[in-house]
């Protein structure tokens, strides 16, 4: 048996009330979803972003840090 069947197996056998809460239940968890859009930049700051520096160095020398002090 499915995962589908036997909520519908025991849906059926709910009262009406009770099926309207599942059924409330399971909107909500479709509101939860994320969002399948993607963001657009606004026209006046796509395509301005820089690269200051190297994402995997540090960008302050290891004798500046202070913990290894």
């Amino acid at each position: 048996m499915t995962i589908e069947q036997a909520v519908l197996e025991n849906f059926r056998e709910l009262p009406a009330e009770k099926q309207q809460e599942v059924l409330d239940f399971i909107q909500f968890l479709k509101h939860k979803l994320p969002s399948k859009k993607r963001r657009i930049p606004p026209s006046s700051i796509a395509g301005k972003g820089k690269t200051l520096g190297d994402i995997i160095s540090p960008t302050v020398n290891e004798e500046e840090w202070e913990c290894l002090k």
